[in-house]
């Protein structure tokens, strides 16, 4: 397109005065003398309730919008929600601009498409907006939406450049990797199918670079837009994926391998955090399997490991990674065919540990940059290849920075299979070290693309069944998140949903929970432009002054996801 953007994403900000209620009539709130403000916060002694939120309420939930802005949106969205345009969206932006030049294009979709669902492409340009959603309770969360316009066949030849490393591209080394953790030529393009996210295809170190910058510049935007920001990174676009996959793949065998001996032990089936190794056990598997001598096992399971139980579970496990100081040495895991340690990768060339270096310390600087101004940095999910890495990664970055507050927000896709196990191990590994618990909870957005690269390749399907279980694993997450919530003041999470239901069930769970707004721990999230209806309900409060000045209320909930039209998210 030619064309720096920056995409947006609500949050939003519910009345801070009461448990929230999702009845159909308002309840009566105590008389204020003439120019009284609202008093709130975390140390409130009585706090009034606030009126329902209604979402059937078109009056007041598009009052924030000008007529034309309107017609725009039913002109927008009803084109979004046409299967036959949708299926040939890219013969008809490309016959239109050639019909129409590059120019009349542009301004054509400036004042459809891209006017609708995008803020601006500097910061200059995003700032009336902000201010004038921040006038109606309704905060931003900033993100970069610009892809490379790159042909299928190009990202193709780009993807499978670089998720291999140097001695399989020179044909001398085989990859050991899981079928699930390699590149796959017919998977190259991974915009295949994927409309609700933008993909970062490796360029060159240089490109990472100015990727890292772009997501500098977003986390000064939000932080100089609001107190209480968002900003939104994607770790594909910040190094080569070929770490992530090799990573990932050492976490998954990794853990498998605890599973494994679980079962040995008689203990298969149970929750996550519920599975716990008798270390007398582990330690003769271990042994049988070649990967230490038993002086080094001794060294492993020591006191503080073991703690008081005597017994080891998945979270100790994971633990010993961390003991390790080297990563090429992390990349080691327990083969449970051969019964031997296999290297991941027998050497990395020196210019493949340089930009593993450098992939690492781009996250540190986007982490300070964040903690400096006071942002807070979500990190996006991606698919299921690259994830555990992305979430171990994320997870080291909130040990560091998530202290004294969530800082850094790891994504939780609950489409997967194995979310809820991931959520509470998450949480349970924050209680034990003490630090701040952060997540954004979506539903996904590769579902097409994963279940269609698991049946061709070879490997079990990692998405849920259907819809309906889907959904019933995001209530289940969130549920326990809530719970965690109401004794943990510190922890935090944002609801990324476009489904009434769920903000409706997350409404519900609050006021049973007396989770107030005014604590900030609880943010709401959908995509500019899509679900209006939803975002500013949320969000209102007693409008003061005009377009341009922000209601001076607490801030509470806040939101940000990306979601496709018509994707019932």
């Amino acid at each position: 397109m030619g064309l720096r953007r920056t995409s947006w994403m609500h949050f939003s900000a519910l009345c801070r005065r009461a448990p929230l209620s999702t009845a159909p009539a308002a309840r009566e709130q105590p008389a204020a003398g003439p120019g009284a403000e609202p008093v709130c916060g975390p140390a409130e002694t009585a706090r009034p309730p606030v009126p329902a939120v209604d979402f059937g309420n078109t009056q007041e939930a598009y009052r924030s919008r000008r007529s034309w802005e309107l017609a725009r949106s039913l002109l927008v969205l009803s084109l979004c929600a046409s299967p036959a345009l949708l299926a040939r969206h890219e013969q008809l932006l490309h016959l239109a601009r050639k019909l129409l030049g590059q120019r009349l294009f542009n301004t054509l979709m400036k004042m459809t498409f891209y006017g609708q669902f995008v803020a601006g492409e500097d910061q200059e340009s995003i700032r009336p907006l902000i201010q004038h959603n921040r006038a109606f309770g309704v905060g931003s969360i900033l993100d970069y939406g610009v892809e490379e316009d790159l042909t299928p066949e190009e990202a193709e030849r780009t993807e499978m450049e670089s998720c291999s490393s140097a001695l399989e591209r020179d044909g001398c080394g085989v990859s050991k990797r899981e079928k699930q953790f390699q590149a796959h030529r017919a998977f190259g393009d991974r915009r295949d199918g994927v409309t609700s996210a933008r993909t970062y295809f490796y360029a060159s170190e240089a490109k990472c670079d100015s990727h890292m910058e772009t997501f500098l510049h977003c986390i000064e935007a939000s932080g100089g837009a609001s107190e209480d920001g968002f900003s939104a990174i994607k770790l594909t676009a910040l190094g080569r994926p070929q770490f992530l996959l090799q990573f990932s793949d050492m976490l998954t065998k990794w853990r498998r391998f605890f599973h494994h001996v679980a079962a040995e032990q008689g203990k298969a089936g149970l929750a996550a955090v519920d599975t716990k190794l008798e270390v007398a056990a582990l330690q003769e598997s271990v042994v049988k399997m070649g990967i230490a001598s038993r002086a080094e096992i001794e060294d492993w399971f020591t006191a503080e490991t073991l703690g008081v139980s005597g017994t080891l579970d998945l979270l100790d496990w994971c633990s010993l990674i961390d003991s390790r100081t080297e990563l090429s040495r992390h990349l080691v895991v327990p083969n449970m065919q051969t019964g031997r340690l296999e290297p991941l990768l027998s050497q990395f060339t020196e210019e493949e540990e340089r930009q593993m270096t450098r992939m690492l310390q781009r996250m540190d600087v986007l982490a300070k940059k964040a903690n400096q101004v006071g942002v807070r940095l979500m990190v996006d999910a991606e698919q299921t290849y690259f994830q555990p890495a992305i979430s171990r990664l994320t997870l080291e970055m909130q040990r560091r920075f998530n202290v004294e507050r969530p800082l850094i927000f790891n994504t939780f896709q609950c489409y997967l299979r194995d979310a809820y196990d991931n959520v509470i191990l998450d949480v349970e590994l924050a209680r034990r070290e003490g630090w701040c618990f952060g997540a954004k909870l979506v539903r996904g957005a590769y579902m097409a693309q994963e279940r269609a690269r698991a049946l061709e390749v070879g490997y079990e399907d990692p998405i849920n069944p259907t819809y309906e279980a889907t959904s019933a694993v995001y209530h289940r997450c969130l549920d326990y998140v809530l719970e965690e919530l109401k004794h943990n003041a510190r922890a935090a999470v944002m609801v990324a949903s476009h489904n009434e239901d769920t903000v409706r069930f997350t409404l519900r769970r609050m006021e049973e929970l007396g989770l107030h707004p005014a604590d900030r721990q609880v943010y709401f999230g959908q995509l500019l432009g899509m679900c209006d209806h939803i975002s500013f309900p949320l969000g209102e409060g007693p409008p003061r002054g005009g377009a341009g000045a922000g209601p001076s209320l607490c801030r509470a909930g806040e939101q940000g996801q990306s979601w496709a039209p018509g994707t019932g998210l």
